[in-house]
């Protein structure tokens, strides 16, 4: 890729060559309003891999907002293309980073109308002192160039600078498929912890074939139906239940998940554990929202929201009371989560719906009082399953899901939470 440089280190491809002919002509300051505007300038001293970058200061002003425009024409409609640029910032909150400082790509007709709705830039990375920010994105029916926008919002006190700013042809994504099974069980006179797993097993290999990637059981699967006490289930992790469902796992040549009871000396935690396609433990997740049974019965809350790296993607995982507050499965959203699992007793299905529509995610349960099912990020339900079955769906990762008069809510949702504002 050949790259322009001047004030800046800024290339705009598209195929194989750049459409920008010079690096420090062509951007300007956009505000809706002049005295809302930031101070914008060309930064001969401060790079990141030469000294330029196009700067935006808050000017004291308490309402800013602003950014640099660049339009590049030459898109093709139905094209993808890759947005990528590197930011540094001072005076910005780290937590509202998100809603303060917003790269993102407006596409445009030939008759300048807007094309579509604008998709931004919500994948981040740390790169030294600078973030790297990406969107990969298909050009909407139509568009025949596209604006690239670096924003500076609501930030009186803050200057950003922005660097390495690319825009280029990519190849159109081919579909990710992923098989999902959740298991719809509910053991009862099992009378131990190895009963109720053994039975979960039976279904496992009865009713899953070796065609599946994760397979998720419920919550507390090893106290369902024995009668027991949390204490009197708890068991190490690794320990015999990961031991006898990772053998199940290899067979399948699948990820499963398993909602157990975890001791840690003396505390113990509701806990769901990610096994790997080999049996081994990948991950865990320590349940952070405790009903007030649990809490009562001596059990203590996780106090992290892990995301996991699979071959297929990144996944996250919420247990049960989670689904009540909105903050789980945005934190795992925004850890990249792409599928969050659910193993669940009951809970209300609105809220679960709600928790995979407002993060884009598919969501995937796996309950007793709640219902066992596979759902897209519109909310619906792709497979269902009554007891003693299993829902099963092939999710696609890459298929690109739009509400007609918003677009793509993935990126823009990050980018307009309210993170910032006390909520006490």
């Amino acid at each position: 890729m050949r790259v322009v440089t001047l004030f800046l280190l800024l290339a705009v491809v598209l195929t194989a060559s750049p459409l920008l002919e010079d690096s420090s002509s062509g951007w300007e300051v956009w505000s809706p309003r002049e005295e809302i505007a930031p101070r914008g300038w060309q930064d001969p001293l401060v790079g990141r891999t030469a000294p330029g970058s196009l700067a935006l200061s808050g000017a004291s002003k308490p309402g800013v907002f602003g950014e640099w425009r660049r339009v590049v024409e030459g898109v093709e409609a139905g094209s993808w293309y890759r947005l990528t640029s590197y930011y540094r910032s001072e005076g910005v909150d780290r937590a509202a980073e998100r809603e303060r400082i917003v790269a993102r790509v407006s596409w445009r007709k030939a008759d300048g109308k807007e094309a579509g709705r604008p998709d931004y830039a919500f994948l981040t990375e740390p790169a030294g002192e600078w973030t790297k920010v990406t969107l990969e994105v298909p050009a909407p029916p139509e568009a025949v160039s596209a604006q690239v926008e670096l924003r500076l919002a609501y930030a009186p006190k803050a200057t950003v600078w922005w660097d390495d700013i690319s825009l280029e042809s990519i190849e159109t994504p081919a579909p990710r498929p992923v098989r999902l099974a959740s298991v719809n069980l509910r053991p009862s006179h099992s009378y131990s912890r190895e009963a109720s797993i053994e039975l979960f097993a039976k279904v496992v290999e009865a009713k899953v074939g070796e065609d599946v990637d994760v397979i998720l059981l419920p919550e507390g699967a090893t106290v369902v139906g024995t009668g027991k006490k949390y204490a009197e289930v708890a068991e190490t992790v690794p320990g015999p239940t990961t031991e006898r469902l990772g053998k199940l796992a290899r067979k399948k040549n699948a990820y499963l998940i398993v909602g157990l009871y975890e001791r840690e000396n003396t505390v113990i935690y509701n806990t769901a554990v990610l096994l790997d396609r080999q049996g081994r433990v990948a991950g865990k997740y320590r349940k952070v929202y405790l009903p007030r049974e649990e809490m009562q019965a001596g059990l203590t809350p996780g106090d992290s929201y892990p995301t996991f790296l699979t071959d297929f993607g990144r996944i996250g995982i919420m247990i049960c009371w989670d689904v009540q507050y909105p903050d789980p499965a945005r934190a795992l959203a925004l850890g990249g989560a792409e599928v969050i699992f659910v193993p669940i007793w009951g809970g209300n299905e609105t809220l679960a719906a709600a928790r995979a529509i407002e993060n884009h995610v598919f969501l995937a349960s796996s309950g007793y009082d709640h219902p066992t099912y596979v759902m897209d990020p519109m909310g619906e339900r792709l497979a269902q399953a009554e007891e003693g079955d299993v829902a099963i769906a092939t999710v696609d990762l890459n298929k690109r899901y739009e509400w007609p008069w918003l677009g793509s809510m993935r990126g823009r949702l990050f980018h307009e939470i309210r993170r910032d504002v006390p909520v006490e």
